[in-house]
């Protein structure tokens, strides 16, 4: 099926998007901070401006949604859900305007905006039936005449720091579940994605005001990291950050939010690795690594950037991949057929060539791309040719995370192993595998049993993340997302995710007309 963008004015119309746009919601659209303008990095034009928060303004918002979460914990948890399910009604309206809007500010092809928002649609599904499985337990006391259980309350103001590579599902992501759990939530979105931001809180806006809800449950606080954002990191209003970006960034949040001994949910980064054996099917394989590389333009925080090869096919893998790579469309990601669309900005396209040279001052081989178009076709935009790279795991580039479409080929085993010795040869393979900082997503290809169930053993992946013959890069809402290691711990979506944004509480009743103690203690006056 083609993908096609709607016309630019028509879908910022829809989606309530105006030449100049407040930055801050708490019932009401406020915002005299600076002016920040939004630029496309299709072609590095001017697509709107917002007016950024100021640290009073952060405030006012940050009690609002405070205020609002004091009164929407009183509504049933189905009733909450309820409110969900038309929040993703109403996403399914709109689907194509804003995913039209994720591609114009972001630079995603046309198909992955529209993915992104088919997320959100999903997930609030996912979080209306939640909304009557906030399951506790019952657990037998030691004290007869005694009964004990568990129970979940909500927790409160839900701060949620996003980042630019997925400007609306990762907030979907943590403000659906809040909203069934009975949380507000407060949203920093990245400086470089702000419109959409602000076209998702105009719809939970309508939503909220057709049910008679506060509004402020979902509130906007769009402003820099040095000022609002590290105001968020430091509130005590704010009893759990869940945030989405760097490893640098996560250290930072993680530090501050500790000191006031608050919760975090740390979303950061990937350095994600596929083990393809001599056992693979390649004509699986070469279509996954493909589009975990080279999809958004290589900036997800589940992008393939290692691929963990036996050394028997190392060479007609490569081969393969440089070939497939020649043929990949690149350009302005509305057009049809586009598969992969712009960096962010520039800086990110000089970062992905100081990686290149670091390569190749350690030793390393670019075997394809790697290059910045230029030209009338590229008119503004910060394009690049993906690039294919012969690496080793050790080298200290391999080991930090790209944010860029750079794929190392790294070889494993003998190429003169016997087939029993490459089902061996799995050990090592998934030691490099695991032999970086980061631990989001992984796959093997494989079709021998004793190579996938070790893969997925406790001597295999340390990933958050571990998949068979599927891809690195993207996941279903309805399993927790996230990664151990470097990469924060913390877990988003679906499974029993949504524990992390209630408060666990442990009940005892004594419905007898003695008072015994635990452990049997005796206690007499």
């Amino acid at each position: 099926m083609t993908v096609t963008a709607p016309a630019t004015g028509e879908f910022l119309k829809t989606l309530g998007i105006e030449d100049n746009n407040r930055g801050g919601f708490a019932g009401e659209w406020l915002g005299s901070g600076p002016e920040l303008e939004v630029i496309t990095p299709i072609d590095g034009s001017l697509i709107a401006t917002v007016t950024q928060v100021t640290e009073a303004e952060y405030d006012h918002v940050a009690e609002r949604a405070h205020e609002a979460f004091l009164t929407w914990r009183q509504l049933p948890a189905p009733k909450r859900g309820e409110v969900v399910r038309q929040l993703g009604n109403r996403l399914r309206e709109v689907k194509t305007e804003l995913g039209a809007l994720v591609t114009l500010e972001m630079g995603k092809i046309i198909a992955e905006g529209e993915g992104e928002v088919q997320e959100m649609i999903d997930i609030c599904d996912f979080a209306c039936g939640l909304s009557r499985q906030l399951y506790g337990l019952t657990m037998h006391s030691e004290r007869p005449d005694h009964r004990m259980y568990e129970q979940w309350h909500p927790l409160g103001v839900v701060g949620v720091i996003s980042a630019f590579n997925f400007p609306v599902a990762v907030w979907s992501w943590n403000a659906a579940i809040a909203a069934v759990c009975g949380d507000a939530t407060l949203w920093k979105p990245a400086s470089k994605t702000p419109l959409t931001a602000v076209a998702c809180i105009k719809i939970a806006e309508q939503v909220c005001r057709e049910n008679d809800v506060d509004p402020a449950i979902f509130a906007l606080a769009v402003g820099s990291g040095s000022s609002v954002g590290d105001r968020l990191l430091h509130d005590r209003r704010v009893p759990l950050v869940s945030a989405t970006g760097s490893c640098q960034m996560g250290y930072r949040v993680a530090e501050v939010v500790g000191k006031r001994l608050g919760r975090t949910i740390l979303e950061l980064g990937g350095n994600n690795a596929i083990i393809v054996t001599p056992h693979a099917n390649f004509d699986i394989a070469l279509p996954a690594i493909l589009f975990g590389a080279v999809g958004t333009a290589g900036q997800r925080c589940t992008s393939t950037r290692r691929i963990i090869v036996h050394e028997s096919i190392r060479e007609e893998l490569a081969a393969r991949l440089c070939a497939a790579y020649g043929d990949i469309a690149i350009g302005d990601p509305r057009k049809p057929g586009t598969l992969m669309g712009p960096l962010v900005t520039q800086d990110a396209v000089d970062d992905m060539q100081s990686a290149i040279a670091r390569i190749r001052q350690e030793g390393g081989e670019i075997l394809h791309g790697g290059e910045p178009l230029v030209g009338d076709d590229y008119p503004g935009g910060h394009y690049v040719t993906p690039c294919i790279a012969a690496a080793r795991n050790e080298f200290a580039i391999v080991q930090e995370e790209t944010f860029a479409p750079i794929l190392y080929i790294i070889g494993y085993g003998d190429a003169n192993s016997s087939a029993q010795d490459a089902v061996d040869d799995i050990e090592q393979a998934v030691a490099l595998h695991n032999g970086v900082p980061q631990g989001l997503s992984s796959a093997i290809f494989t079709e021998h049993m004793r190579e996938a169930e070790y893969f997925l053993s406790h001597r295999g992946s340390d990933c958050g993340i571990a998949n068979v013959n599927i891809g690195t890069s993207g996941a279903e809402i309805g399993g927790a997302f996230g990664g151990e290691k470097e990469t924060g711990g913390g877990r988003e979506s679906g499974s029993d995710a949504w524990k992390a944004y209630m408060r666990r509480q442990t009940n005892t009743l004594n419905w007898s007309t003695e008072l015994p103690l635990a452990q049997g203690i005796e206690f007499r006056q």
